[in-house]
């Protein structure tokens, strides 16, 4: 059974290579970066609130917030800070943000347990490993039955995480594997509207994994058929061809960790192809909005479900989330402001008429690829009034593991996302090996977080 076989590879693999560790320091560099972000603008104060009115044992903290909660309820907050702006990382083949479920299971268990820096860093290398290869042996199964795969594979993450840390038996960790399958969800309803429950779905899953930990930990039991079936996840909740032996094929050696790709822009990775394209257009023609007759997109099949969608206004977003969710608005605020930033989405922002305008003149065709959505070609064909056209293309979008973003990049990410200097902050992870504990990384983001509401408020 596939549960059994990364049951014992994550609670037993050790000795992970520099480049696999050194990879997912990058991660929780970023979703650090990502969570600050989200405390300065207060984008998830509703999760924060509850986490911390669920109190509990005071075992981990809330990032950025005095005061210790239970380890679940801080990883609902956590997890909903992570991804709260939608600036953290994708993994293309699973269409998954790992580090917003890894980070929150990780640190609020690594708290609780006072477990060492490498402690954490080994269990959040096998929490990244899980959700890729569980959420890729169905590439977008998920979202095609109509849900968010982080979520509905981010629960086996914090579970394997959750179980590695406070030390639980082969037996115990496969059944936290089967009843986190119990927990799988998260619907893509809120597509369509203003609604911020994508936002809280990697808290959801973060808690629940955490939570089937603890079950397994008392005596309850799951399927160790989770995986396999009959009625597994993948029966109940993908559409499409389904792979599980792709959970378990080369642990240990072939490292998804290495392929999570770090997002330039906050808005939907499915999208980031097309503006690389439009960044490269305009490198070869200088042109403004009203330069612009139309902006002909090629985009696949996978994407333009989510980011193309007919059954909403892509020119007018319902919410700052929605316009993120639309390739439309998204090209034409590049187009208009030469860049894209937490900004572009701001509420101002989304009302702004000439966008929606030049928004309203962007087109697509649906071009099929030999590749999953996440990592296909980008390419527009941008015609002016003058008659001139011009193509912009490039071969995947930028961040990934084939175009990865220099480390000047990520932390100059960082320190936007922030809002203040994050020198000790990289330099308490990027030594997260030798910490003996994590609680001064922890105070440094607290700190971090206090500094940059200071100087927001100056």
């Amino acid at each position: 059974m596939r549960s059994v076989e990364l049951a014992e590879w994550g609670l037993g693999a050790t000795g992970f290579p520099a480049p696999v560790r050194a990879a997912a320091v990058r991660h929780l560099l970023d979703g650090f970066g990502a969570a600050l972000a989200a405390l300065r603008l207060r984008a998830a104060d509703p999760a924060i609130e509850v986490a911390a009115g669920l109190g509990g044992a005071p075992e981990a903290a809330i990032l950025g917030v005095d005061g210790k909660i239970s380890a679940p309820a801080a990883a609902l907050a956590n997890g909903t800070l992570v991804h709260a702006l939608d600036f953290d990382d994708t993994h293309a083949g699973g269409l998954v943000h790992a580090t917003a479920v890894v980070l929150p299971a990780a640190f609020a268990v690594g708290q609780q347990v006072g477990a060492t820096g490498a402690q954490v860093l080994d269990a959040a290398v096998v929490g990244y490993e899980t959700v890729c290869r569980v959420a890729a042996a169905a590439p977008n199964g998920f979202h095609a039955r109509g849900l968010h795969a982080t979520m509905a594979t981010g629960v086996f993450a914090a579970a394997l995480v959750a179980a590695r840390l406070t030390g639980l038996d082969r037996a115990q960790a496969v059944n936290a594997l089967g009843i986190a399958g119990s927990q799988a969800g998260g619907l893509l309803a809120f597509l369509g509207t203003g609604a911020a429950t994508k936002q809280l779905h990697p808290g959801f899953a973060a808690q629940a994994g955490l939570m089937a930990a603890r079950l397994a930990a008392a005596g309850a039991t799951g399927p160790e058929t989770v995986f396999d079936g009959p009625h597994s996840v993948y029966d109940a909740l993908t559409e499409g061809p389904v792979d599980p032996s792709a959970i378990s094929a080369g642990l240990g050696s072939v490292w998804e960790t290495t392929r999570i790709g770090i997002k330039p822009y906050p808005a939907c990775q499915l999208s980031h192809a097309t503006l690389d394209a439009v960044l490269d257009a305009r490198e070869q023609v200088e042109f403004v909005p009203g330069d612009v007759d139309t902006i002909v997109a090629d985009v696949h099949p996978d994407s333009a479900a989510v980011v193309c969608a007919a059954s909403r206004d892509l020119t007018r977003p319902a919410s700052p989330y929605a316009a993120k969710f639309s390739l439309p608005w998204s090209v034409a605020a590049l187009v208009t402001d030469g860049r894209i930033g937490l900004d572009t989405f701001d509420g101002e922002s989304i009302a702004r008429p000439g966008v929606a305008a030049l928004a309203a003149r962007v087109r697509w065709n649906i071009v099929p690829a030999a590749v999953v959505a996440a990592d296909a070609p980008g390419r527009v064909r941008i015609t002016l009034h003058n008659g001139r056209a011009v193509v912009g293309a490039v071969t995947r979008s930028a961040g990934g593991p084939q175009r990865p973003l220099s480390r000047d990049a990520l932390l100059a990410k960082l320190t936007g996302n922030a809002g203040t200097d994050t020198a000790e902050l990289v330099a308490r992870l990027e030594s997260l090996d030798d910490q003996p504990d994590i609680d001064a990384v922890l105070a440094v983001v607290a700190r971090t977080a206090a500094a940059a509401r200071t100087e927001g408020e100056a």
